[in-house]
């Protein structure tokens, strides 16, 4: 399969996934937030491309500064400094801060390296960090989509982290 199709599957999985999230939430009146980075606010532009979203997504923060992490997600500088804004522990406090910034049932938290510069050794291009939250309940995932995928581009590793950002939250919140 040649990457232009594969693109076309992963957009169309997107749309697939995000309206069966977006139609469940509406009719069971639960509200959701975004933390984005990597991503870019590719996420809420998912879920606002849905119509009738506006009745459970109450807004995004597209952090890409560890500065707005802090500030306006309450991410721990701490929390930085040890674990880097590379972390599942970052991720976690994004998706929280979203949450309780917009007093919403589910966030969503994701931060990663789009690349094409910028990655380590031990965190390459194509390291994602996801946090899907509902109510009390947390997942929280590394993907490492340069195993994954033969491909990877900066758009693509966008897209990817939005579907699985999506099928995060579809398991967080128990839709089948």
């Amino acid at each position: 399969m040649n990457f232009a199709e594969y693109n076309k599957v992963v957009t169309e999985s997107i749309d697939i996934i995000t309206e069966c999230v977006v139609k469940y939430m509406i009719k069971n009146l639960v509200t959701m937030s975004t933390a984005e980075s990597c991503t870019g606010g590719m996420v809420a532009e998912a879920i606002t491309s849905v119509s009738g979203a506006s009745a459970m997504f109450k807004g995004g923060v597209c952090s890409y500064t560890e500065e707005i992490k802090m500030k306006v997600l309450g991410v721990k500088k701490e929390t930085l400094d040890k674990y880097t804004v590379y972390s599942e522990e970052t991720a976690s406090e994004m998706s929280l801060g979203a949450q309780q910034l917009f007093g919403t049932d589910c966030a969503v938290g994701i931060t990663g390296i789009a690349g094409p510069g910028g990655g380590t050794e031990d965190k390459p291009v194509g390291t994602v960090y996801i946090s899907a939250r509902y109510k009390d309940r947390e997942i929280v995932r590394e993907l490492r989509l340069y195993n994954e995928y033969e491909k990877l581009d900066r758009g693509m590793i966008r897209k990817i982290s939005t579907l699985k950002a999506m099928e995060m939250v579809k398991e967080v919140c128990g839709i089948r």
